[in-house]
């Protein structure tokens, strides 16, 4: 029985062996071949595109990201602005409630929101004063979170098509090292700048 399984794969083995016959015709290869990643084709030098993607950002917030197909940072860029915002119209609400309270109170009405049951004012005077100041510089900061976020929008859409185009070549280079010091053998520590031709 042993001796059958080992012609059978005597056998196979060698009908596989004629069947790598080379054919008679022979195919002329190429010596160029061209392989092109999609990443290593370089985009054309654009002068424009910072001002263009600030120019975008100005006019829309996110749109110069968007120009910049930096997509994930347009959330980032509306929820600066709506916190600003928010924050800004709660503030003017306050402002305006203790104003107007405190314009009540010198018209001689005791029925505005902070003065409470009786004769006691549950807020006085002044401190409707100090609230109004309150709400006011809270108000200015909110408008400046809004503006700040403004800017910051263009700005880092103007960079962002900056560094979108510098050339980072591996003729330049810059490696830290070490090395040993002959005459005393401590170790000196040093930083290498490389720049090929």
């Amino acid at each position: 029985m042993r001796t059958n399984w080992v012609h059978i794969i005597l056998f196979l083995f060698g009908f596989g062996a004629t069947a790598q016959v080379s054919d008679s015709v022979q195919v002329a290869k190429d010596d160029q071949v061209e392989v092109v990643a999609e990443d290593l084709i370089k985009e054309p030098y654009n002068p424009l595109a910072p001002s263009t993607a600030a120019f975008y950002s100005a006019v829309l917030p996110g749109l110069g990201q968007a120009y910049n197909k930096r997509y994930w940072k347009i959330p980032i860029i509306y929820a600066g602005l709506a916190t600003g915002v928010y924050f800004y119209i709660q503030n003017d609400n306050d402002y305006n409630r203790f104003r107007d309270a405190y314009k009540r109170r010198l018209a001689g009405f005791t029925d505005d929101e902070f003065y409470g049951p009786g004769d006691n004012p549950i807020i006085s005077d002044d401190r409707l004063i100090d609230a109004q100041k309150s709400a006011q510089k809270n108000k200015d900061y909110s408008l400046i979170v809004v503006l700040g976020f403004y800017v910051l929008n263009i700005i880092d859409a103007n960079v962002d098509a900056h560094l979108r185009q510098y050339n980072v070549s591996k003729d330049l280079s810059l490696s830290p090292g070490v090395q040993l010091d002959p005459i005393n053998a401590q170790p000196n520590y040093s930083l290498s700048f490389t720049w090929d031709f």
